[in-house]
């Protein structure tokens, strides 16, 4: 080759390697390179650097000033809205409160902010796309997360939020036992969800069962969670759309119109009959109770007739002849009491046959003569 023939090999005079390692040995070998020699041309090519080549008192200084700088780096600050976790070597030892704290420099102790004090929200079933103020809202459906199987086998698309946070004595639990926190907890509450939801039937589903619904699912989510150690408290659940899907929510709507003409038409009838029926009870406690009035005046009358007629046999008992004239004179007066009577003589001396009678009582009712007239 062109550069055998050189001396000290291809890299020239000087017996080193390629890279500067040393002299070569003559049969091609190259023996460990001198860790004295080394160290001291690290320290000439130091004291080099420095200017005005400072003396062995000045690093030192040099070297305080950084353990000191090293020693302040263990100072870091906690927000408001977050908690310290302090590792050492990697394992969790304590957990400080916000404002400045201090930890041991690295690599001895790390520190670890999370926002353990905000509360975050996670939607489920819907997606905000966008907040512009003069168009609004963007939502946007997903149907894989909303569409649940209720327990008459009816399907309703339910939309919901979970409010959640850390909780402040459990922040490792949080940091070190779940991988993905949102993850995991949109996980439980669609799964308790759909568990709540498959328990209940559609229509109270859809009607009067959202608070019971939200309370249930939120139970069930803290148990969960506090059963994997997570850390984490659910604040509250709220339902934000519970419809039917979209392809029969028309013919649900109808079939709820015609439910509620059914319930309106129920009440009419009811309200009807709280009317009518009071009033035919009223009347027919009238007839029953005149009813009765009139079977106590005829059991009164037949009495008082029956206890007359006895009174009146026992005096005919005593004196017969004069019973029967009295009793023929009362019926005769009783009889003949509100008639015109005309009197008929027919005795045997004759005369005119017929004799007016007038009564007495009749005299008294004549209208009198008018003033001036004759009598």
């Amino acid at each position: 080759m062109p550069w055998s023939n050189q001396p000290g090999g291809p890299w020239g005079s000087g017996s080193k390697g390629p890279w500067g390692s040393g002299p070569q040995s003559p049969g091609g070998g190259s023996r460990p390179p001198d860790l004295e020699e080394f160290l001291r041309r690290s320290q000439d090519k130091l004291r080099s650097m420095l200017p005005g080549n400072i003396g062995g008192r000045s690093i030192a200084l040099l070297a305080l000033a950084a353990l000191v700088l090293w020693g302040f780096s263990g100072f870091f600050r906690v927000e408001p809205e977050e908690l310290g976790v302090v590792l050492r070597f990697g394992q969790f030892v304590r957990e400080v409160q916000p404002g400045l704290n201090y930890h041991l420099p690295y690599p001895i102790e790390t520190a670890l902010t999370p926002r353990a004090l905000f509360v975050n929200k996670l939607d489920i079933g819907m997606r905000v796309v966008g907040d512009d103020a003069q168009r609004g809202t963007n939502v946007r459906d997903v149907p894989e997360e909303s569409l649940m199987l209720t327990g008459d086998e009816n399907i309703v698309d339910v939309d919901f939020s979970v409010f959640w946070k850390v909780k402040p004595d459990q922040v490792g639990n949080y940091l070190f036992n779940i991988q993905t926190p949102e993850g995991t907890v949109k996980a439980v509450a669609e799964s308790a969800m759909r568990e709540v939801i498959g328990r209940s039937n559609i229509q109270p589903v859809l009607t009067g069962l959202r608070e019971n619904i939200e309370t249930a699912v939120q139970d069930l989510m803290q148990k969960t969670l506090d059963d994997y150690g997570a850390g984490i408290q659910v604040q509250k659940v709220q339902l934000q759309k519970v419809d039917p899907p979209t392809q029969v929510i028309d013919s649900f709507r109808d079939v709820q119109a015609a439910r509620s003409d059914l319930e309106r038409l129920a009440n009419e009838a009811q309200t009807y009959a709280n009317r009518v029926v009071p009033e035919a009870r009223g009347r027919a406690a009238k007839v029953t109770q005149d009813a009765e009035a009139y079977r106590e005046q005829t059991v009164a009358d037949a009495t008082g007739q029956a206890s007359r007629f006895v009174q009146i046999y026992d005096q005919y008992k005593k004196a017969p002849d004069i019973t029967r004239q009295r009793m023929y004179l009362e019926t005769m007066e009783r009889v003949l009491g509100g008639t015109d009577k005309t009197i008929i003589d027919t005795g045997p001396q004759g005369g005119p046959g017929v004799v007016p009678y007038l009564p007495l009582n009749s005299l008294t009712e004549m209208p009198a003569a008018p003033a001036g007239g004759k009598p």
